[in-house]
């Protein structure tokens, strides 16, 4: 995952089709071995075909190869051995085992509508407020106590907070790509549970907000472990010590003899 979150970074792609990538990669090793496609040509392949899917426009063979020999050539010993038409080739092979059904659905449009959601119930405080604030003006609380300053109106956390809610919530779903819950839950709960985590992490308080979901909280309180056990294992990985021996370990795909 970690790669094609990098080449999609390298290449400036948009985040929706770094995630439908992600799953198109999880999809394939969901039902093939690790035996059957080498997983660094399968990664730049998905990013490949993600890219159409998605109407970012083709991506050039040759920059995703550079790319992928640049960025990662801590990861294998000898040369880099695919080139651009094994892409192609394995472009394919993906299609066919993916059944050709390529549309993916992500957490991030649940979330805006999350967030306006959100947003919105404040927008009513807000509002009912601002009526009472009206009706006292009929009393002498205005001769009475002081108003709200200049500075402090420019400096109320509603919006701020909002768009920092969101933007934690974001990095949070892109996180949970390292994780199977895009392959075991759907779009709107991922959403969920991570806006919780992100909740939690920034200190807001929404109880009341999440209890007025109608959601299997047991379902989100499994994805908000999936993505808390991810965090656990980041503290003790490194990449670059770790990747050579982690893919000395795995299975090699058998190629073909030439012709």
């Amino acid at each position: 995952m970690q790669v094609i979150q990098i080449l999609g970074e390298q290449l400036k792609l948009r985040q929706q089709v770094i995630a439908t990538a992600t799953v198109f990669f999880k999809r394939f090793y969901a039902r093939n071995s690790l035996k059957c496609i080498d997983p660094l040509l399968l990664a730049p392949t998905c990013v490949f075909l993600a890219s159409k899917v998605e109407e970012f426009g083709v991506i050039s063979n040759s920059r995703l190869i550079t790319t992928l020999k640049n960025k990662f050539n801590y990861a294998y010993t000898q040369e880099f051995p695919y080139r651009t038409n094994h892409i192609l080739e394995c472009e394919f092979y993906l299609l066919e085992n993916l059944d050709c059904c390529l549309i993916v659905y992500q957490p991030y449009r649940p979330l805006m509508q999350l967030i306006h959601d959100i947003g919105g119930q404040e927008d009513q405080l807000l509002a009912l407020t601002w009526r009472v604030i009206n009706d006292s003006l009929r009393t002498d609380v205005s001769l009475l106590y002081p108003t709200i300053s200049d500075s402090d109106r420019k400096n109320h956390p509603h919006r701020g907070q909002e768009d920092q809610l969101l933007a934690l919530t974001w990095r949070v779903i892109n996180d949970s790509l390292r994780t199977d819950v895009s392959l075991l839950y759907p779009p709107y709960q991922i959403a969920i549970g991570c806006l919780q985590i992100a909740c939690v992490i920034l200190q807001k308080d929404l109880k009341t907000w999440f209890a007025e979901l109608t959601v299997d909280f047991d379902k989100i309180q499994e994805i908000a472990r999936y993505v808390l056990n991810l965090f656990d294992l980041w503290k003790t990985y490194d990449e670059k010590k770790d990747i050579q021996a982690l893919l000395a370990k795995m299975p090699k795909p058998k190629t073909q003899p030439s012709r």
